[in-house]
């Protein structure tokens, strides 16, 4: 039960292309270091997960469905996003401290798992998606499984190099200060703007 060639193809394009997630990574990274922004990769790998499950149960289904359900994770999605945003846009970056490097980590993990299983169009996104590449004669619960997994995984990959090339152009000294400073309200303004386009958006009919 391989996935095609094309599956990948078009698994690998969609990883690559800019959203809340990698969005948040980058600005994890730049608030608090290469540690933080591999934290956070964890947790949004971890809620992209909870959307496969959800797809593999029928739960994004109900969710397409529904447009109460659908209007509900959507607005909390977005204004979770707005906050974070915001957050990072008053928030200066600081020095990495030792003692509270685990805190740091522990709530980047959580966060990431959050911007990612409050991301509604994520949901829709397999719903939509991983169904044109299903095949007879196999377990469609399975396939969406190992499918959604695999796209999770290329997805992380590339916030992990995001965060590697973030980390890169924060190491400490006023010019790394400078550019995480850059950084933060670049993905501060980012993760705003996604939030109003994510609460401005209508459901496909």
């Amino acid at each position: 039960m391989l996935p095609s060639v094309a599956f990948l193809l078009a698994a690998s394009l969609l990883a690559i292309t800019p959203g809340p997630g990698l969005a948040y990574v980058v600005a994890r990274t730049a608030a608090g270091g290469r540690a933080e922004g591999l934290a956070s990769c964890a947790g949004t790998a971890i809620g992209g997960l909870l959307h496969v499950a959800a797809a593999a149960t029928g739960l994004s289904v109900l969710l397409a469905r529904s447009a109460l359900a659908f209007s509900v994770v959507k607005y909390v999605g977005a204004a979770y996003l707005v906050y974070l945003g915001v957050r990072l846009l008053f928030s200066r970056p600081a020095p990495a401290r030792i003692a509270s490097e685990a805190r740091g980590a522990r709530r980047a993990l959580l966060e990431g798992v959050f911007v990612e299983a409050l991301n509604v169009k994520t949901a829709l996104f397999f719903l939509a998606f991983l169904p044109q590449f299903l095949s007879g004669g196999n377990s469609i619960a399975m396939q969406l499984v190992v499918m959604g997994t695999l796209c999770v995984a290329l997805n992380t990959l590339v916030d992990v190099a995001a965060v590697h090339g973030a980390a890169r152009l924060v190491r400490p000294g006023a010019a790394g200060r400078r550019r995480a400073g850059l950084l933060n309200k670049a993905s501060g303004a980012t993760l705003v703007a996604l939030g109003l386009f994510v609460a401005s958006s209508r459901r496909a009919a």
